[in-house]
């Protein structure tokens, strides 16, 4: 088997390594247009920052791991094509500010369906708006006549700082595909590819949109707890209560959990905002504009809590800054 990811950023990278290093039969080719990227990749100074993630690449690099910039030979050889390149937030046209970028996914798929010829899987590893693998299937069927394609979805869950770990012992692995006798086929093929390392019990099999969705809604309510605790850092402020205090007491709370209930500036990164917005722009498009303002709200409380820290620290030092 061959596998050939498209996109050598934060996710492509450190996955594909993972499974070259527990797949050593598998070989995985990463493969980017960006040719300083590849460079570096094939390098001692990686270009993503992850702890272990050197040691993972040096393992399998050069044995059943490659980094190239040839991607019409990894997309014509390989057997499982994942696609992992960026989807920011349009800036542009319909959905400007709220809706996913497609653009790049969009390319990917002309180029596969240029170039390949016979049976191909295609996973979807980018996080990606629900019903966008249709939009993929479409296109990729509208501009081949020599290949046979499934489509499946394979969200990535990484932290920053754990990717490492979160590959090596994931919660779960998500596989979301079609339905159909073919469908269903091709998600055995991928999660045989992860059962080396995973226990079968973490893999879950989906349909292609609960898949999709899925991611969304994680970043979503992982965002929702920060904003709620940090909301309530006001009322404590307010009140002469401790937060720290009212988080850890209702922490223990076996319904609610620890986690993600520490109160702070609020979430910043790449993820969490733009999934929401992503999130709010779906519901709204779907005509459920109740359910888009009530996710709209945590991003609206993480802009207001920043604000709030802007102003305590200007007031703290006299308004002289």
């Amino acid at each position: 088997m061959k596998i050939c990811c498209i996109g050598a950023g934060y996710v492509g990278g450190p996955t594909m390594a993972m499974i070259a290093k527990k797949c050593p039969d598998i070989e995985v080719t990463v493969v980017d247009i960006n040719a300083e990227r590849i460079a570096a990749w094939n390098s001692d100074n990686l270009p993503v920052f992850e702890p272990g993630l050197d040691e993972v690449v040096r393992e399998a690099r050069g044995r059943n791991l490659f980094f190239s910039t040839d991607v019409d030979n990894a997309i014509a050889e390989g057997d499982i094509i994942f696609v992992c390149v960026n989807t920011p937030t349009k800036t542009y046209g319909i959905g400007a500010g709220s809706a996913a970028d497609l653009r790049y996914i969009e390319l990917c798929a002309r180029q596969i369906a240029k170039v390949a010829r016979g049976k191909k899987i295609v996973v979807e590893k980018s996080t990606l708006p629900v019903r966008t693998a249709e939009s993929l299937k479409t296109v990729l069927r509208a501009n081949s006549t020599d290949a046979e394609f499934q489509v499946l979805s394979n969200p990535e869950f990484l932290a920053e700082g754990t990717a490492i770990s979160d590959l090596e012992d994931p919660d779960r692995v998500l596989i979301g595909g079609e339905t159909t006798p073919e469908g269903l086929a091709a998600a055995r093929v991928l999660a045989d590819v992860y059962a080396r390392w995973v226990p079968r019990e973490k893999i879950i099999t989906t349909n292609l949109w609960s898949s999709e969705l899925s991611k969304l809604v994680a970043n979503a309510f992982l965002a929702q707890r920060i904003s709620s605790i940090n909301s309530i850092s006001a009322l404590c402020e307010a009140t002469e209560a401790d937060i720290d205090e009212v988080a850890f007491a209702i922490g223990r709370d076996s319904r609610i959990g620890p986690k993600f209930l520490k109160a702070s500036v609020g979430f910043g990164g790449s993820c969490f905002q733009k999934d929401i917005l992503n999130l709010v722009y779906l519901c709204r498009h779907f005509g459920l504009p109740e359910v888009a303002d009530y996710w709209e709200q945590v991003v609206k409380m993480n802009d207001w809590q920043k604000r709030r820290f802007a102003t305590n620290i200007v007031k703290s030092l006299f308004n002289t800054v």
